[in-house]
């Protein structure tokens, strides 16, 4: 139950979607600790309950529902204000479908009376509608440290590229990019051993503010002097250059987070994105040339409009002979606005998830397999709570994790010994001094 008139009171924040989502949510937690609030032990005990939805595709959105219909079910007493990217791309829209929440409040709307920003924004909801509520920067507020030994960074918002299926430009905006003395600072100030750089467009870093590739490379130089480990999620592949590729290795952490989406060069033009098969293979194969130990992750949709046999045969070509570490798969979701919804040759559903289990059936051959070829080798871990660890292969909350004895510090990097492997996980022993 809420706590009683003239207690502390307490909040619980659900999240949502990607790791952006999750540091947005670190952000409004800080907020609300400084708003004088606590954090509740469970949704029900809250006086307010904030959820951070995610809008990217149609099967988060009907998440970020169930998942506000399920706590207000729970916390019958809360506030409930839902917030994050379906709040912001529906806005009113959602308020009305959605009576079970008391709020709907966009970025940069606070979700607790009391947070005191900037300039006026909108509010959506029973309680608000018509009015206008302070707003403040999101994205360079301060978050408190962190519980875990690593930690994402969000050091941009928005994107400037306008992909055929993608609808987070509509509603996140053009790209805008930190500056590097904030980054460096929240960093610092996250008291972590790995920091995990994530934005819509990694590599584009500080083109906003003309510094081009001079953005992101300085950035991570600069981070790996006062981190142990830096890892970079969602790169563009047309600017993986070979500076950026040795600012990345020089981390300690040779993981390449390529954002491909496919392989077939006339499906990936309807996607109004760069590339080919051809090119990606050989970009992959000369930093394993340069850098053996390296190690590959990627995504694809399957199921675009205009996908014929012919180019998922490409896309499972590819995937069988290049061997990818780690890759995920997604099936083409209609987002309104965008410029795949015009195309014609829409791929009916069933075949759709036909492909995609075909896929993944493939990838899990071979991620099984990349790690069945780690037993019997000593790794370098990080340990991130008692029994479960990682090496620079693995990124936290996306890859398999490796299970180690429980007495390995948390927060500490141990050498241990690969004894097993189950799938994408991996068991190990420690290795005696």
């Amino acid at each position: 139950m809420p706590s009683n008139l003239g207690a502390v009171r307490r909040f619980w924040v659900e999240t949502l979607g990607c790791p952006k989502n999750r540091v947005d949510s670190d952000k409004i937690t800080g907020l609300l600790v400084r708003d004088g609030m606590a954090a509740a032990r469970a949704p029900e005990e809250a006086d307010l309950v904030v959820v951070n939805t995610c809008a990217f595709i149609e099967e988060a959105r009907q998440e970020s529902v169930d998942t506000v219909l399920a706590l207000r079910s729970t916390a019958v007493e809360a506030e409930l204000v839902v917030t994050g990217c379906m709040a912001e791309r529906y806005g009113a829209e959602l308020a009305e479908a959605l009576p079970e929440a008391d709020r709907v409040a966009g970025f940069g709307v606070p979700v607790s009376i009391g947070a005191v920003p900037d300039s006026a924004g909108p509010l959506h909801g029973p309680r608000g509608q018509g009015k206008g509520l302070p707003r403040f920067d999101l994205l360079n507020l301060p978050r408190p440290a962190a519980e875990a030994p690593w930690a994402y960074v969000k050091i941009a918002e928005g994107c400037d590229r306008r992909c055929g299926y993608c609808a987070i430009p509509s509603f996140r905006g053009a790209q805008r990019s930190r500056s590097a003395e904030s980054i460096v600072a929240e960093a610092e100030g996250l008291g972590v051993r790995e920091v995990v750089l994530v934005a819509q467009d990694l590599a584009s870093y500080g083109r906003d503010q003309g510094r081009g590739e001079r953005g992101i490379i300085p950035l991570v130089e600069s981070l790996r002097r006062r981190v142990d480990w830096v890892r970079l999620l969602y790169l563009y592949p047309s600017d993986l250059t070979d500076p950026l590729v040795d600012a990345i290795c020089a981390t300690g952490v040779a993981y390449f987070d390529l954002s491909l989406q496919h392989v077939s060069r006339p499906l990936l033009a309807r996607m109004r994105r760069w590339g080919d098969g051809e090119r990606f293979a050989s970009r992959i194969a000369d930093i394993r040339r340069r850098r053996p130990e390296a190690v590959f992750r990627s995504n694809f949709i399957v199921g675009y409009p205009g996908e014929t046999e012919a180019d998922h045969d490409a896309l499972l070509e590819f995937v069988a002979e290049v061997g990818l570490d780690w890759c995920g798969f997604f099936t083409y979701s209609p987002e309104e606005g965008t410029y795949a919804t015009t195309l014609e040759c829409q791929v009916a559903p069933e075949l759709a998830a036909e492909r995609r289990r075909e896929l993944a059936e493939v990838q899990d051959g071979i991620t099984a397999a990349k790690r069945d070829q780690l037993i019997g080798r000593e790794v370098l871990v990080l340990v991130d709570s008692p029994g479960v660890a990682r090496s620079y292969r693995e990124a936290p909350e996306i890859d398999g994790i490796i299970s180690v004895p429980p007495h390995l510090a948390v927060g500490q990097f141990h050498t241990v010994r690969v004894t097993d492997a189950l799938g994408p996980d991996l068991i190990a022993g420690a290795v005696s001094v």
